[in-house]
């Protein structure tokens, strides 16, 4: 999960963390739903923001991780429960 001070702002899950966070810092709007949400986001201050505008917000938040036999599951109950904005859909609650 990425977090922006104390509010968790992205929960995702991926085999492979190391290359996940890469696509987000260097990649483009088009390699990561984080990346694009934060540019939207950004876009909304003025010029349309670069990738290195992207990179830069996202290198100030801090990224934390677990390891689950389930993570599917585990990251439906967190945006569920957390609701973070730069998720894009919202699981609706059953």
């Amino acid at each position: 999960m990425v977090l922006d001070g104390e509010v968790v702002i992205y929960v995702g899950y991926t085999r492979n963390l190391r290359s996940r966070l890469r696509q987000h810092l260097i990649g483009n709007r088009e390699s990561s739903v984080l990346h694009e949400q934060v540019g939207q986001e950004l876009d909304k201050l003025g010029l349309v923001a670069t990738s290195a505008d992207v990179a830069d917000w996202l290198g100030r938040c801090e990224v934390r991780w677990r390891t689950d036999d389930n993570p599917e599951a585990t990251k439906h109950a967190l945006v569920l429960a957390l609701q973070p904005r730069f998720n894009r859909q919202v699981p609706k609650q059953p």
